[in-house]
């Protein structure tokens, strides 16, 4: 909350960013000659990350010597080890950027998020925030469902690109961050002059960036031509100033997909659709050619369960799930060189965190976000596995879709009254929120505390509300964390192989197998009912061999394998899910799942060295704000 109310006042007051930014380097500078005292780290990441993101907002003109403090500073703190080091860096190489293209920071992720049309910086993100239906009541997905709306219904095109324009002016001019006249004079002038001085602001802000510390004077000339270009445009005459004039260039907030999530091809889905959408940077040839891919090609391994025409925008019967589905058959089509690389490039990637190594720039970034407890996360599992294993016949999604996870746990289970002094995210039901939370305490802080409180919005009033009257806690948090939670936390998969008497069976897990006797459960129960009821002693005998347990270990064990004996099954549920039960199970073999990508069969050189560099284990990448890989 005090992170939120603190970001809400430099939404109001941003002249205020340049005192803000004085505050938070010092109290950096202050830990710095704390650390090599006390060897703690975790306080420096809510500080480099609040920095971060009074940048982005700044209102005003920074001045170069307190940026370049600002730089010296954390220059010193990639001495940390990680992922400490690993922030510092990010965060350094985007302050580096706004030092010589001011308002840069502000321009790209306002164009990315509200998809601005233009020709020179073409990248588009989408938001899917997938709650799961077990958890959310239909009064509480009303609720939430209201709240996220706001961001579509505070959103105007035209509005946002006169912002971006006065932003960048502000951060870029002094006599613009002081001029009230220039709010006038882009909201006199007409549409498509505005147009006008959004792509030559676009056009200013990109080319500078290309020529780095060299083309910074160039880049302040032109904005101050744009600039007085707009006051000449206006076609009002304005004598006095206004001081009512205000134009509110606070981050808009990006355009939210609500879904409820029971079906695990959804996913697929709105990736697919999304991937495969309008680009504005490649072909159409090209786009055509990757939905006949999709669609039609036999040996990719999809077809399609809609109409042909399902692409070019005709209306279709209604149904429950609004977007287009796809399936697949079980074919093979040998790789391109080119994707195998990608793919091997991303996997590498995957695993340094956000420190690019390769340079390749897609065009969409899909943010997926997963509300609900540990069984939302086990359908994840199995949907990012199932699509791994897609990527690895025919690629599609990679070569155009940066997918970033994340989490929000949410749980229907009250906190237990009898043990106050347990957690709330330690509970059973949400044991990796619980994780994630002690390897970031600021994901703590700011995320579990939100998970906790989404509940209790079911109960308050607030669905007869305007967009201006809401509580903005929940979409304001959720943007915080989509715009400063890029480091992710690898959690490792599992697979696991069950074979019953005629069949065998093999799924995914991330957090929990649970395997009892459902013969010895009996027993149990009977035993506990007795004992409470009369203070009997009572015994169960069970003569022979129950369960024999092999595995593999080297530093680790790595491969469990247990097998039942004397006919007796084993009952089998997967990430606390009561839909993924399976019983009557004889025999279980437990092993780290494997990347599917790590099967394909290389023949060049440059792929095989990779190759050997790659982490086999398939890995889910939630977002946080520290990030570590296991």
């Amino acid at each position: 909350m005090l992170r939120w109310n603190l970001q809400k006042k430099m939404e109001t007051h941003p002249s205020c960013s340049v005192l803000l930014i004085k505050i938070l380097v010092k109290e950096l500078e202050k830990m710095l000659k704390r650390i090599h005292k006390t060897q703690s780290y975790t306080h420096v990441i809510p500080v480099l990350h609040m920095l971060y993101y009074v940048v982005i907002q700044s209102g005003a003109v920074t001045p170069t010597k307190l940026y370049q403090r600002v730089s010296e500073c954390l220059m010193k703190l990639l001495i940390l080890p990680l992922p400490y080091a690993a922030v510092a860096l990010s965060i350094l190489r985007s302050i580096k950027m706004e030092m010589t293209t001011p308002g840069s920071l502000y321009q790209r992720r306002v164009i990315a998020e509200q998809n601005l049309k233009n020709k020179l910086f073409t990248l588009q993100e989408k938001v899917f925030v997938l709650a799961d239906p077990a958890v959310f009541s239909a009064p509480l997905e009303a609720t939430v469902i209201a709240d996220l709306e706001a961001s579509s219904l505070l959103r105007d095109t035209l509005s946002q690109k006169k912002n971006l324009v006065l932003r960048v002016l502000q951060a870029g001019l002094e006599t613009a961050s002081q001029s009230s006249r220039l709010v006038q004079a882009l909201g006199a002038i007409e549409d498509h002059m505005v147009e006008k001085y959004f792509q030559e602001v676009v056009l200013a802000v990109e080319q500078s960036i290309k020529h780095r510390a060299g083309g910074h004077a160039d880049y302040l000339n032109r904005l101050q031509h744009i600039y007085r270009d707009i006051l000449t445009a206006s076609k009002e005459e304005i004598t006095e100033v206004d001081h009512g004039s205000v134009c509110n260039t606070a981050m808009p907030f990006p355009e939210i997909n609500f879904l409820l999530w029971d079906n695990e091809e959804d996913l697929w889905n709105l990736l697919a659709n999304f991937a495969l959408g309008s680009s504005l940077n490649s072909s159409v040839d090209e786009e055509e050619k990757d939905k006949r891919d999709l669609v039609h090609s036999e040996d990719s391994g999809i077809e399609r369960d809609l109409k042909e025409n399902d692409f070019d925008g005709t209306e279709q019967p209604t149904d429950r799930n609004p977007f287009p589905a796809f399936t697949r058959r079980n074919a093979f089509k040998s790789m391109k060189p080119a994707d195998k690389l990608s793919l091997m490039r991303e996997r590498i990637e995957a695993f340094l965190g956000n420190s690019p190594v390769f340079k390749e720039e897609r065009s969409h970034t899909a943010r997926v976000v997963v509300m609900g407890d540990d069984r939302v996360l086990g359908r994840l599992t199995r949907a990012y596995q199932s699509i791994r294993e897609r990527e690895s016949k025919h690629l599609i999604l990679t070569k155009k879709l940066n997918q970033q996870l994340y989490y929000i746990p949410v749980t229907d289970v009250e906190p237990s009254l009898s043990s106050p002094d347990i957690p709330y995210q330690q509970e059973g039901s949400l044991s990796l929120a619980s994780l994630l939370g002690k390897v970031d305490p600021w994901y703590d802080s700011n995320i579990n505390s939100l998970g906790a409180a989404i509940p209790k919005l079911a109960g308050m009033d607030s669905n007869h509300c305007k967009p201006s009257e809401r509580n903005l806690f929940l979409l304001d948090s959720l943007c915080y964390y989509l715009r400063c939670g890029i480091q992710p936390v690898n959690l490792p998969l599992y697979s696991v192989k069950m074979t019953h008497s005629s069949s065998v069976v093999e799924e995914v897990f991330v957090s929990r197998l649970e395997a009892d006797i459902p013969e010895f459960r009996h027993h149990k129960e009977i035993f506990s009912k007795e004992r409470s009821a009369r203070r009997k002693k009572s015994t169960v005998e069970v003569l022979g061999a129950v369960i024999s347990v092999s595995y593999t270990k080297k530093i680790q064990t790595r491969n469990i394998s247990i097998k039942t004996m004397e006919n007796r099954t084993l009952s089998v549920c997967l990430d606390k899910d009561s839909h993924r039960t399976y019983t009557d199970v004889q025999r279980l073999e437990i092993s780290p799942c494997l990347d599917p990508v790590c099967r394909i069969q290389s023949c060049n050189e440059q792929e095989s060295l990779l190759s050997k560099y790659l982490n086999k284990v398939l890995s889910l990448p939630i977002n946080t704000f520290t990030g570590v890989t296991y």
